[in-house]
């Protein structure tokens, strides 16, 4: 079975970490076939939560299937900084 190494950032951590569920530099075995969109299922998080999800550093669709030791980090809705669009992320308003 696949081993991804996950990541949360900003308020996504407080989320996890209430539900008592690591969020930084974790070791998560996955189904083979596992989406980035499964695996916010998995944390307990839901899509309204997660703005940006990256695998390996690049901004990936929701609908990407992880394999075995990606890098996987999910970004909440509201994360400020001018880097957004060199990461290659923008708000939802701005389309």
């Amino acid at each position: 079975m696949p081993v991804i190494t996950f990541n949360a950032f900003s308020f996504l951590q407080k989320k996890l970490k209430e539900k008592n569920l690591p969020y930084a530099n974790v070791f998560v075995t996955i189904s083979s076939g596992t989406t980035a969109g499964d695996l916010i299922s998995q944390m307990q998080l839901t899509r309204k939560d997660v703005e940006v999800v990256f695998v390996n550093g690049r901004v990936q669709p929701i609908d990407t299937v992880l394999r075995d030791q990606d890098r996987v980090a999910f970004v909440p809705h509201g994360t400020p900084g001018p880097y957004r669009v060199l990461l290659g992320f923008k708000n939802k308003d701005n389309g």
